[in-house]
């Protein structure tokens, strides 16, 4: 199986391809999107879809893995990354690749074992668990999470029905 990860975000939306094979897991790519400051909204947007489509098309996942919706305060900042979201489950949606949403906490909890886990220990376990030479950047960690969880979820068969 191989699961995209996405940790969606206007300004540097993190991705992670892991290829998992029965219990073992390998980093097949991994990086983040950046859009400029002063770039507007929809050039953004445009961007992270067409960089999504790209990588569905090079790695052609059985499966992406976002990141449920957040709360917060700033009714503008959850917009705005509801629309980075809306980005790449439309790219996944057009190369018919099932979207999985999973909660923060859960992320955290499948691969450090802790529910509130810092962002320095996911990086930490990501690295460890992928056998990789460095500590991957903080989206990249964050989506290579998200992929792990998915794979984790669905050996325990208990993964949630798709987007």
């Amino acid at each position: 199986m191989v699961v995209l990860g996405v940790d969606t975000s206007l300004r540097s939306s993190g991705y992670g391809v892991l290829a998992v094979e029965g219990s073992r897991y390998r980093a097949l790519d991994f990086g983040a999107i950046k859009n400029a400051p002063k770039l507007p909204v929809s050039a953004c947007l445009k961007n992270v879809h067409a960089k999504i489509a790209e990588l569905i098309a090079l790695h052609r996942p059985d499966v992406l893995s976002i990141e449920g919706v957040i709360y917060g305060k700033n009714a503008g900042t959850m917009m705005v990354l509801g629309e980075a979201r809306g980005a790449v489950i439309c790219a996944a949606a057009d190369a018919d690749v099932p979207v999985y949403e999973y909660e923060p906490r859960r992320v955290k909890m499948a691969v450090c074992g802790n529910g509130l886990a810092e962002k320095i220990q996911v990086q930490r376990m990501v690295k460890t668990l992928l056998a990789l030479e460095e500590l991957p950047q903080n989206d990249a960690a964050d989506a290579l999470a998200l992929a792990i969880c998915h794979a984790h979820s669905n050996s325990l068969l208990s993964a949630r029905a798709p987007l």
